[in-house]
């Protein structure tokens, strides 16, 4: 067996924003390769989830988080 990984992951590069269900601490990451197709999941997302946009992503760090 062996412990748990506590490392977080590397991101890939990419647009990312977060989504969670109303009222949840924690989320899941959506990756997609364009602004306007990360848009486009954003305002899909919102009609019954939480968004949160990360922004890009370079080199695993947020290039212009918000």
């Amino acid at each position: 067996m062996g412990r748990p990984a506590t490392k977080p992951k590397k991101l890939k590069d990419g647009y990312y924003i977060e989504v969670r269900n109303k009222g949840a601490k924690s989320g899941l990451k959506v990756r997609r390769e364009t602004e306007a197709q990360m848009l486009y999941a954003k305002n899909e997302y919102e009609k019954t989830k939480d968004v949160i946009v990360i922004g890009e992503v370079k080199n695993g760090k947020p290039v212009n988080p918000g």
